[in-house]
């Protein structure tokens, strides 16, 4: 990595935000990499920190005509457990985050979709991870064959807005992701039933 490098937002009317001093990978896998960054902050403030650096993912919101959104149900090795979320997959290299929402639509569940709306982008855990996520709304949806990776074991199931309310409500979704796009959804203009 360049060993001088300006850390700016993005957006309209960029500024420095602090300086990269040394960065070097610590890292390499086939998800994420990590590096080890010595950076002069806004302040003055020199401090080193591991960053994990990740492509960015997309994750999509399946909404039927009938205004019912599916989530999908698989084991999370990190908490031990399986969970509830919105289907969602790591961008390819070179790939866009829409592409990478049909491909990761069409693998995790079968489906596709004629029209795509992109309800927003965020950073799950900008502390110490650079993933970006770009969430789609997904309609028109058609059935097809699903072709989940091969230690994917995917469970689908269609909720109404209320449903899916209540599980974010009652603590049945945890994951943060999922959370975003129950109140994404929630105050869309293209929310289900609209």
């Amino acid at each position: 990595m360049a060993k001088r490098k300006v850390i700016q937002r993005r957006g309209a009317g960029v500024r420095p935000e602090g300086e990269v001093l040394e960065s070097r990978a610590v890292f390499k896998g086939r998800v994420f990499s990590v590096t080890r960054d010595r950076v002069r902050e806004p302040g003055g403030i020199e401090i080193t920190r591991e960053v994990v650096r990740h492509a960015g993912s997309a994750v999509i919101l399946p909404c039927r005509d009938d205004g019912r959104l599916l989530l999908v149900r698989q084991f999370r090795l990190p908490v031990r457990r399986s969970i509830w979320e919105l289907a969602a997959g790591r961008r390819d290299p070179g790939e866009t985050p829409l592409r990478a929402a049909r491909r990761e639509l069409e693998e995790e569940t079968g489906l596709s979709a004629e029209r795509w709306k992109l309800l927003g982008e965020f950073y799950p855990s900008p502390g110490y991870v650079d993933e970006r996520m770009w969430l789609f709304l997904a309609q028109g949806l058609r059935e097809g064959q699903a072709r989940p990776e091969e230690d994917e074991r995917i469970r689908k199931r269609w909720f109404t807005l209320d449903q899916f309310g209540a599980l974010v409500r009652s603590g049945g979704i945890q994951d943060a992701k999922t959370l975003i796009g129950y109140f994404l959804i929630s105050a869309s203009k293209h929310q289900p039933g609209k």
